[in-house]
């Protein structure tokens, strides 16, 4: 089984580190609801699709197998934090699976509209242990770039609720006990900033000010990525990629 898991590594090593082929590239876009992440996200495909990219984009809790199951629990205020984060990191790994690996694999860059980063502020947020929720994601998968949308508490407030009323999980609700949502959410976007902002130190995010304008922010994310678009593959995704290759010939067997 050892010797299986070591050659699988090799083989992730020599797929991501062959010059003679575009490497496949990860890059997340993370930060708190109103942060205009998404906006600049869609700016950025369409900016690489125009030089000539493949790109794909994968958002948060979007698998086809495990939102209904979050959808539901949901709506019915059903959801501890411990089965909030389960949940979310389930949806995440078959993310991984089914969509961020295979089109790594091929070349592809892929744009996550939030990355594992999101589970970890949010949770920690609802008073959970960081090493614990950093479990659930294990073998980790690390982006090549990780821009954080930086905005205060108070901008990420208005910008939510002049165009919808926070839910009642996004107001943090389930842990606040507050019963008016946008009280709720100024307390709640409160923590998970500040998780945020903790995050962005420990995995060296690259800070975007949030609060400048769409231009701004847009032409200077260009700029970073040509500067880094061209890092080394990341060795810290060995094992990642392994099980997926292992899952990969399971399925392919049978």
């Amino acid at each position: 089984m050892r010797s299986t898991s070591a050659a699988l590594r090799r083989a992730a090593r020599a797929h991501f580190t062959d010059s003679s082929k575009r490497r496949g590239l990860l890059i997340a876009f993370e930060g708190p609801d109103g942060s205009g992440k998404t906006t600049q996200r869609k700016l950025f495909k369409t900016w690489l699709k125009s030089e000539g990219y493949d790109v794909v984009t994968t958002k948060w809790n979007s698998s086809d197998l495990i939102k209904p199951i979050i959808k539901s629990r949901k709506a019915v205020h059903a959801l501890s934090p411990e089965e909030f984060s389960l949940l979310h990191a389930a949806d995440f790994r078959h993310r991984v699976e089914e969509v961020i690996l295979p089109a790594l694999w091929e070349g592809k860059l892929v744009i996550a509209d939030r990355f594992l980063f999101t589970g970890l502020a949010r949770d920690v947020a609802r008073g959970l242990d960081l090493d614990w929720v950093l479990r659930l994601y294990q073998p980790l998968l690390w982006p090549d770039l990780v821009f954080y949308f930086a905005v205060s508490p108070g901008t990420s407030g208005k910008r939510v609720t002049a165009v919808r009323m926070p839910s009642f999980y996004e107001a943090g609700q389930d842990v606040t006990q507050v019963d008016d949502p946008v009280e709720s959410y100024q307390r709640f976007i409160g923590r998970v900033i500040r998780e945020y902002e903790s995050l962005a130190l420990i995995f060296n995010m690259i800070t975007v000010d949030a609060e400048q304008s769409i231009g701004e922010q847009h032409y200077l994310i260009r700029r970073l990525f040509l500067e880094g678009q061209d890092r080394p593959w990341s060795d810290w995704n060995a094992d990642a990629v392994a099980e997926w290759l292992a899952l990969k010939g399971d399925k392919a067997g049978r």
